[in-house]
């Protein structure tokens, strides 16, 4: 069976740009990007993540009452998982709407639910964990988090354990880097280049 890294690859998910670097939210310049909400566009990719995503929800929070989605990237797979799993959903706004309800959560759990939140990337942790924040704030209980993807940084490492908060992922930069390699994807000065970004991400510059 192919790895969720392999089948990244191969819908070209995973996006590699040394000469003109994305910018991410947290400011980071990266010559590596990782976007999982093309897997949506996949039937049979969105089946395998579903699928996988329900599969570590049981395994290591068989307790859960509802599934929470972080807006935008994992409202998709939050929702396909609460399907799958008959359990009510909601999804965390990164801010309270400035209109209507002003609602920074959408939807409706039981007071007090034990909740899974999904994810579909994690990088400083920081939205993460802003949504983690916004659930309890609310009286629920969070029981961890799944997500997709990891790029592994030990800021976001340190941020889930002051957090205390369980991450589980899917798959991670290391596996991604590793499967690249192997069928080419990315060349040996590629993996140089990608090991420097690593090394210092905050203060990368190409």
């Amino acid at each position: 069976m192919k790895t969720l890294a392999e089948q990244l690859l191969e819908v070209k998910a995973i996006k590699l740009q040394p000469n003109d670097p994305f910018t991410w939210a947290s400011g980071w310049k990266s010559p590596f990007y990782c976007d999982n909400r093309k897997t949506l566009s996949f039937p049979e990719l969105r089946s395998f993540v579903k699928d996988a995503l329900v599969e570590a929800v049981k395994e290591n929070f068989p307790e859960a009452q509802g599934i929470a989605g972080v807006a935008t990237g994992a409202i998709a797979q939050g929702a396909l998982v609460a399907d799958v799993m008959n359990l009510p959903f909601c999804y965390v706004r990164s801010k309270a709407k400035d209109h209507g309800m002003q609602n920074l959560i959408e939807g409706e759990l039981p007071a007090g639910a034990k909740v899974v939140v999904i994810e579909d990337l994690i990088s400083t942790g920081g939205s993460s964990l802003k949504a983690v924040e916004a659930l309890r704030a609310a009286g629920f209980e969070v029981l961890g988090m799944v997500a997709s993807y990891t790029y592994g940084f030990p800021v976001a490492e340190e941020a889930f354990k002051n957090a205390d908060v369980k991450l589980v992922t899917l798959t991670n930069y290391e596996k991604v880097v590793k499967v690249a390699a192997e069928i080419g994807y990315i060349s040996t000065d590629d993996i140089e280049l990608l090991n420097e970004w690593r090394k210092s991400p905050s203060t990368w510059k190409q």
